[in-house]
C-alpha cells in the first residue's frame, strides 16, 4: 500500500484489491473507526479524493489518491521535558519507545512532569511536530520495556481496537523465585482489588478475567527466567499471577518477592502489532538496560 505525508495531509493510493470501495467503507470496514470520529471527519470535510471533495458513498477506483486531514496541529497535552528516550519505531502515525524503570508512563496530575509522555512531547517538539501525546497502553512505574503512543486520533482509535482484539502482542521477560515444575503453562485466575491494601491486587472470584501464559527459558540456582505472554492486560497481572502460584517476581516486595533488586524483575521485551493504517506487521524489540538478571 503506497502512502505518504504531505503537510497536514495523509495520502493513500488505493491498492488494486480495494475495488468498488467507498470512503465510508474504508473508514467503517477496513479501519473500523468509531462513529464519533467518522462523523467529525465528515462534518469537517477532512477527506478528499484526487484533490477534490468526493461523495462518501460513491465507489472509488484503484489508483485513486485518498487525502485525509490527519496531521492537524494540536498541543502536546503534557509539558515537554528533556530526557533520554530510546525510540524503537516511529512514523507519522505512531511511536514505540523503551520505557525505563522508575518512570510513570503518563502524568497522574499536573505536578507530574517527568513521565514518559513528557519525554515524548519533547521529542515531538524537537522534530517540529505538533500532536497530542496519546498512550495506547501502560507499564507499571518499575516495569521497563516497549510502549506504544499514537500521534493522531484515527491511529489511536484503531490501535485501541487492536489492543482490545488482542492483535497487539506483548512479550515479557520475568525472573521469578523458585524453580517452576512445568516448562510452560497458563494461569487463568480473575484479578480484583485487595480490600486490605490500597495499591495491591489479588486473585479474586469476583475480579476481572485474567489469563497469563508462561514458558521457562532458563533455571538460575533458586530462580527461573520465564517468557510471559498476556491474553488480558490487568493491572499488576504478571506480578499477581506468579505470586499466586508461589513464584513471585524477584525484587517485587509488594507481592512477596525478596529485595534482591531495586525493582521487580519484569521487562516488556517485545511488542508486535499490525500498523493501524497499512496493516503492515510491526515488530519492536526492547533491550533491558539495567541489571536485573533478565539478559541471557
Amino acid at each position: 500500500m503506497k502512502t505518504m505525508r504531505k503537510g497536514s495531509l495523509f495520502q493513500l493510493v488505493l491498492p488494486s484489491n480495494w475495488k468498488n470501495v467507498t470512503i465510508e467503507h474504508i473508514l467503517k470496514e477496513e479501519w473500523q473507526a468509531p462513529k464519533k470520529l467518522i462523523h467529525s471527519m465528515r462534518m469537517n470535510k477532512d477527506i478528499k479524493v484526487n484533490g477534490d471533495y468526493f461523495p462518501w458513498d460513491k465507489p472509488l477506483t484503484p489508483g485513486d489518491t485518498l487525502e485525509m486531514e490527519l496531521f492537524k496541529k494540536t498541543d502536546y497535552d503534557v509539558p515537554p521535558a528533556y530526557g533520554d528516550l530510546q525510540v524503537l519505531y516511529e512514523d507519522d502515525h505512531l511511536i514505540a519507545v523503551n520505557k525505563p524503570a522508575g518512570m510513570d508512563t503518563h502524568p497522574n496530575g499536573p505536578q507530574d512532569t517527568e513521565t514518559l509522555a513528557n519525554l515524548i512531547a519533547f521529542h515531538f517538539q524537537a522534530k517540529g511536530e505538533s500532536c497530542r501525546v496519546m498512550h495506547i497502553h501502560r507499564l507499571d512505574r518499575d516495569t521497563s520495556g516497549a510502549v506504544i503512543f499514537a500521534k493522531h486520533p484515527l491511529a489511536k482509535a484503531i490501535l485501541d481496537r487492536l489492543l482490545i482484539e488482542r492483535q497487539v502482542k506483548r512479550t515479557y521477560l520475568a525472573l521469578v523465585h523458585g524453580r517452576l515444575k512445568q516448562k510452560k503453562g497458563t494461569i487463568s485466575e480473575p484479578i480484583g482489588r485487595d480490600r486490605h491494601h490500597n495499591t495491591r491486587k489479588r486473585v479474586s472470584p469476583s475480579g476481572q478475567k485474567a489469563v497469563t501464559h508462561y514458558k521457562v527459558l532458563e533455571f538460575r540456582e533458586n530462580m527461573t527466567l520465564v517468557e510471559v505472554v498476556l491474553d488480558t492486560g490487568r493491572t499488576h497481572q504478571i506480578r499477581v499471577h506468579m505470586s499466586h502460584v508461589g513464584h513471585p517476581l524477584a525484587g517485587d516486595t509488594l507481592y512477596g518477592g525478596k529485595p534482591v533488586f531495586k525493582r521487580q524483575a519484569l521487562h516488556a521485551a517485545r511488542i508486535t502489532f499490525p500498523h493501524p493504517l497499512t496493516g503492515e506487521r510491526i515488530v519492536c524489540e526492547a533491550e533491558c538496560v539495567d541489571d536485573i538478571g533478565l539478559n541471557s
